[in-house]
């Protein structure tokens, strides 16, 4: 396993450079110019010079792209100066002329806008994405199973015709078409009925009592979230479960005269779940690093909302190194998933 494991973080380790190839080179030749955004227009031409030379953006590109990997590796080679070492916070290893070979944490460098570190930013940020997720996950999977159990045992009827015609819309409906038509029905049409917003997070800052937590604001964006591993759960389930309803061991268990809900629960149900759990665990990986637009549309303080909102005033340290993480934890989740999926299920061998 370890071995395994070993593997997949060097197959990883290549999946982030091609990302930060892709993202850097990208989000560096978009049209704007993100100086300008800085400066606004009125500034002078001195002005925005030494701006754009203090962030490092007159050098060419390939120059701009060896810097910022020497900034993100752990092992890097600075010019030791007071300046340098309160910036990136080195450990001198070795002494190379006026250089020195730095060992330090990552730096993802410092907002344009704000002037924050990213890591900070993206630390402060990551908290809102991954209860959401965590919410949007718990309520699919419940639900899912809940919903794909009873359309298997009502088999051919009405409503295990409606559960799967439903989960059809539930899959084949965009996250953000769902989340404009849901925080307008449930947050504004029907907000005197749910005491819903369209917009909130988690944790609010109150005039008078300071940072609240409103647990009620995650109702809508989890819901929203959870539509599509929902219906996919609920698919999975039902016909999973009519797998297992179909084995002979199954049979014998209501031959022996075993009640109806302890063959379901403790016999068909346990073994019916194990792709479920393979797929929860993928979809877990997918709404942390996919909830952007949900995040936008309801205004959710996540990594989602600061990466669109880094977008639109091209922010680029912030959209690379928000770019970096989601890459990093679906990369992570998806080695744990592998791992668990082997722990569960004892035919699976990791190679």
């Amino acid at each position: 396993m370890l071995k395994y494991i070993a593997k997949r973080l060097v197959n990883g380790f290549f999946v982030l450079q091609g990302v930060i190839l892709i993202t850097f080179f990208l989000f560096h030749t978009l049209p704007g110019d993100p100086v300008e955004l800085m400066a606004g227009q009125n500034a002078d031409i001195q002005t925005r010079e030494m701006i754009r030379q203090d962030l490092g953006l007159d050098k060419p590109l390939h120059v701009q792209y060896a810097y910022y990997l020497n900034d993100l590796s752990p092992i890097s080679v600075y010019n030791n100066t007071p300046a340098n070492q309160a910036k990136y916070d080195y450990h001198i290893l070795i002494g190379l002329g006026d250089k020195v070979l730095t060992a330090k944490m990552p730096y993802l460098r410092r907002s344009f806008q704000s002037n924050r570190r990213v890591d900070e930013i993206l630390i402060d940020s990551l908290p809102g994405t991954l209860w959401l997720a965590l919410a949007s996950m718990l309520f699919a999977t419940v639900v899912g199973i809940i919903l794909g159990l009873i359309a298997a045992l009502k088999y051919n009827t009405f409503w295990d015709n409606f559960f799967v015609t439903t989960s059809v819309f539930g899959i084949s409906t965009p996250s953000f078409v769902s989340a404009i038509l849901i925080s307008i029905t449930f947050g504004y049409y029907l907000s005197d009925f749910t005491h819903l917003s369209m917009t909130g997070s988690l944790w609010e800052n109150h005039p008078i009592y300071g940072r609240e937590l409103h647990l009620e604001n995650i109702i809508l964006p989890a819901f929203t979230l959870g539509i599509r591993p929902l219906a996919i759960i609920m698919q999975l389930t039902r016909s999973s479960m009519l797998d297992v309803l179909s084995q002979d061991y199954i049979l014998t268990a209501k031959a022996k005269g075993l009640a109806p809900i302890a063959v379901i629960l403790k016999h068909a149900l346990k073994n019916a779940l194990n792709p479920v759990i393979t797929t929860v665990s993928g979809w877990l990986a997918s709404l942390t690093t996919g909830a952007f637009f949900v995040e936008y549309i309801f205004k959710w303080k996540g990594i989602g909302l600061k990466t669109i909102q880094a977008i639109e005033f091209l922010d680029l340290p912030i959209i690379i190194g928000s770019t970096l993480m989601i890459a990093s934890i679906f990369i992570l989740i998806n080695i744990i998933v592998d791992i668990l999926y082997a722990v569960i299920d004892p035919r699976v061998r990791l190679y």
